[in-house]
Formats: structure tokens, C-alpha cells, sequence
């Protein structure tokens, strides 16, 4: 399997383990010092703290589902897009697009840019 590949399989991975709120897996593909940040907040996310919002999103959304639109191969990792989708607890149906940039080094995630609407997050929050 050449790099390509690898990142790809790696990123099907990593959206199974979102879609089936697998913090563990979620944990492992990231490096341990992995920098996430996300387009509508200040600073980066650590690890914990992303593990911990997949729980408070599964919370929200019972049905969450990450819907893959696209997935490229990069030289150094993967680009993303992809539709967040679930219903609310009060019967809400959600649709979040959003993009991401992942940077892979050795295997293992080490950077995530994700790109979406910041009305759309607001939405999800006070869902």
C-alpha cells in the first residue's frame, strides 16, 4: 500500500470511529500532540478536548453520521469534505458541511484544519 492509499484507508478509519463514537480509536489514529483547530474558534483543540466534543456531539445528535462528499489523498495527508448529518433529541434534522485539511505523519494524525459554517455550529449548539 503506498502512502496514497494509506492516508485514505487512515481517513475511512477515522470517520468509522466518529460515526460510531469510538473515542479510543479516535485517540489512537491522532498523535499524541496533534493540533486541531477549527475555523470558528481561537486557539487549538487538544486531543482530550476533541474526544470529549465527540461525546457532546452523540449527546446532541443520537443519529450523528459523518457523510463523505469527497476524500483526496495529499502528499502529506488528506483533504475532506463531508456533511455532518443527525436529528436532535426534539426532532431536528441537522446538516453540517464542512471541509477539512489533515496532515498524517508515521501513520497518525498530527494536524486538522476543519473549515465550516459558524452558523451552522450555532445551530448544533443550542440544539
Amino acid at each position: 500500500m503506498n502512502n496514497a492509499e494509506a492516508n485514505l484507508e487512515l481517513a475511512r478509519r477515522f470517520v468509522d470511529a466518529l460515526n460510531a463514537n469510538d473515542g479510543d480509536t479516535v485517540r489512537e489514529i491522532y498523535a499524541p500532540d496533534a493540533r486541531i483547530w477549527h475555523n470558528f474558534e481561537e486557539g487549538l483543540q487538544s486531543v482530550d478536548l476533541n474526544v470529549r466534543t465527540l461525546g457532546w456531539m452523540h449527546r446532541k445528535l443520537p443519529t450523528l453520521n459523518y457523510e463523505l462528499v469527497r476524500l483526496e489523498a495529499l502528499s502529506n495527508g488528506y483533504l475532506q469534505q463531508h456533511v455532518l448529518r443527525g436529528t436532535t433529541a426534539s426532532g431536528d434534522e441537522i446538516a453540517l458541511k464542512a471541509c477539512v485539511v489533515v496532515t498524517v505523519e508515521d501513520g497518525r494524525i498530527t494536524a486538522l484544519e476543519e473549515y465550516l459554517d459558524p452558523a451552522q455550529v450555532a445551530v448544533l449548539q443550542n440544539a
